[in-house]
């Protein structure tokens, strides 16, 4: 019986070379975004503080931008991945195309917006800031603004070559957008004395890089999905409903997971300066801890379509099963790595005693339940996603997020009086809380049987 098992697996859809292959350049690609992330900080930070707290402000509305891309790149994914796995290949490379132009037109439309709607952006969304500050934010926002059609672009053509199975382009491409841009950075600020300017100018040309690479490479005909070699678009309803219809759920879940931090983050600010370091420094480590976890997440969504799409729920419930036990081998073992290296870590940071003795609660407290309860909160519903089951995961995040992340924040850090802790307590309930929804619908198996590309 056993040997009939292996012998049906040869046949499954993924094997571990396929899996590993898939999986390691996601990883690599989300440990260089936040390297680079990082570096980008420091050289920032040299221009002065009026310039990071500028380009800071402009971020966050690029940050949301970020993401509504990145759920609409997931939508069309997901559909592309669905009509690969029922092998309507033709399908599948009209659902690229429409993907890529449909998120391009969406993305110049909202740089009109955002260019028009500046004066608002700047003296109402950020409120009464400083001129200096005032003056940095929009020399940021002038220049960056022009980058969004090519940030989407290169999100819709990442999600695309994701897929098909191969990640390794979409982080080759990474990999050119993130030299191009911090080489630019360092360049124009210590050698040219560029200021914003110059950490505006590399920002905008490393995405129109990227995104004239992935689109050249995916106008390749002999690759299962691509785009056609055409500057005349005619918008195909029926396919882009289907993306919307993942796009915008996915969408909302993660507008409203960003707003709710930011509200978290006014909450925190108020506890004083050492909680608000101690806050951004556990931020920033605990980012290493999930990665994996974050990787695999890209995982899910592509191997799981496919296997929907070709209607084999066994292949489904198998490579889900596995992929959550990469989550938490691979979690497990970096938590474990980021412990080890901890006092290293804190000692480069030159924090105050008490400064210290918080980050490092915060930092084992979130490590430890990332271990155990983060796959079943975050990797989980890529499943669900990837099934084409995305209300019930927008529904359950935001209650959770509203009531558990924002509600208990309030209880615990602030009428409780337990600070910036009780907030990340807060955060730890609303996985759990996650977790246990997930599960019980995974169980349930009502996430079944809504493919989309049918």
């Amino acid at each position: 019986m056993e040997k009939k098992t292996k012998s049906d697996r040869s046949n499954y859809l993924f094997d571990n070379r396929a899996l590993t292959a898939l999986i390691i350049p996601l990883i690599i690609e989300q440990l260089l975004a936040v390297f680079v992330g990082m570096a980008d900080s420091i050289m920032i930070a040299s221009v002065g503080e009026a310039a990071v707290s500028g380009v800071s402000l402009v971020d966050q509305i690029m940050v949301l931008l970020i993401n509504a891309f990145a759920a609409l790149a997931t939508g069309g994914a997901v559909v592309a991945g669905q009509y690969l796995g029922s092998k309507k290949t033709e399908e599948a490379a009209k659902s690229a195309t429409q993907l890529v132009w449909f998120i391009t037109i969406c993305a110049v439309v909202i740089t009109f917006f955002v260019y028009a709607g500046k004066y608002f952006i700047l003296h109402g969304v950020f409120g009464r800031i400083e001129p200096e500050v005032m003056d940095h934010a929009n020399t940021y926002l002038m220049i960056v603004t022009a980058s969004i059609p090519f940030m989407a672009m290169y999100n819709g053509g990442a999600a695309i070559f994701r897929a098909m199975g191969n990640s390794r382009i979409s982080m080759q491409v990474s990999i050119v957008m993130n030299v191009i841009n911090v080489g630019g950075n360092a360049i124009l600020i210590y050698g040219f004395h560029r200021g914003t300017e110059g950490v505006a100018i590399p920002t905008l040309v490393s995405r129109v890089a990227a995104a004239v690479l992935i689109v050249s490479l995916l106008c390749d005909q002999k690759r299962p999905l691509h785009i056609e070699r055409t500057f005349r678009y005619r918008i195909n309803w029926f396919i882009v409903k289907k993306i919307l219809s993942i796009g915008v759920p996915n969408g909302l879940e993660n507008s409203m997971f960003q707003l709710g931090k930011i509200i978290v983050l006014s909450l925190v600010s108020g506890f004083g300066t050492y909680a608000i370091a101690a806050n951004a420094v556990s931020n920033a480590v605990a980012l290493f801890q999930i990665l994996p976890g974050m990787s695999v997440t890209f995982a899910v969504t592509t191997v799981i379509a496919r296997c929907v799409g070709a209607g084999d729920y066994e292949q489904v419930k198998y490579y889900h099963k596995k992929l959550m036990t990469v989550a938490y081998v691979s979690m497990a073992v970096t938590v474990t790595v980021i412990y080890l290296l901890l006092p290293v870590i804190l000692n480069a940071y030159h924090l105050s005693e008490i400064t210290e003795r918080i980050t490092r609660q915060i930092i084992n407290l979130h490590g430890i339940c990332a271990i155990f309860i983060w796959p079943a909160s975050f990797v989980m519903p890529a499943t669900f996603r990837a099934s084409g089951d995305v209300k019930a995961c927008m529904y359950i995040s935001i209650l959770s997020m509203w009531i558990f992340r924002i509600g208990f924040s309030y209880v615990l850090g602030k009428y409780l009086g337990m600070g910036v802790f009780g907030v990340w307590i807060a955060m730890i309930i609303d996985w759990a809380f996650r977790a246990v929804c997930f599960t019980i619908r995974y169980v349930k198996g009502s996430w079944k049987k809504k493919s989309i590309a049918a």
